[in-house]
């Protein structure tokens, strides 16, 4: 299964890349390509979670316990960062202060998890998707180079975004449960 987490990385990192690597050929496509790319991503990711659920568990290191609450609170972080982008207008902070909220919040997640996962398809899983944020925010700079910051949101925005991170943890916590993996213990 861990030929398969790996294959479904390299489709992951692949499609995502494909239009900064090769931008004749994805606009060749034209509008059919986005169809492609997205079943693309789809595939990846359910290579990636059935070879990560899969895999032996092959123990690289030990985490000691009180990173799990570090994990924590840097998921909450995450799911803050990557809702502040999605308000229409005016953003949240960090969103309008940082041009890629969402690669941030995948940066967060994945060194977040990195902290608590020890074993080799952790490493692997957690590794390449930050290492495929970073490169995605070298990318993207590279090739658009200005941007503009959005105007800070309001009250009201802040208030949206703290329900909806709570919602979230709340969400992911009854996932990770189901699948018998306790974010708190």
């Amino acid at each position: 299964m861990m030929a398969l987490l790996i294959l479904g990385l390299i489709l992951w990192v692949g499609a995502h890349y494909f239009r900064r690597f090769m931008p004749d050929q994805r606009a060749a496509m034209g509008k059919k390509g986005k169809g492609i790319i997205a079943v693309a991503i789809v595939a990846a990711l359910v290579m990636i979670i059935i070879g990560y659920r899969g895999a032996e568990f092959i123990p690289v290191w030990t985490p000691p316990p009180f990173l799990t609450h570090l994990n924590n609170l840097l998921m909450v972080l995450a799911f803050w960062v990557y809702g502040s982008s999605a308000a229409k207008g005016a953003k949240a902070w960090p969103a309008y202060k940082t041009r890629h909220p969402q690669l941030m919040a995948v940066k967060i997640w994945a060194v977040a998890h990195l902290l608590v996962n020890g074993d080799l398809a952790s490493i692997l899983l957690f590794g390449s998707m930050l290492a495929w944020a970073v490169g995605s925010v070298i990318l993207i700079n590279r090739a658009e180079p200005n941007w503009t910051p959005p105007a800070p949101a309001g009250k009201a925005t802040y208030i949206r975004l703290a329900v909806i991170t709570l919602v979230m943890l709340v969400v992911v916590t009854a996932i990770h449960t189901l699948l018998g993996v306790s974010p708190f213990s």
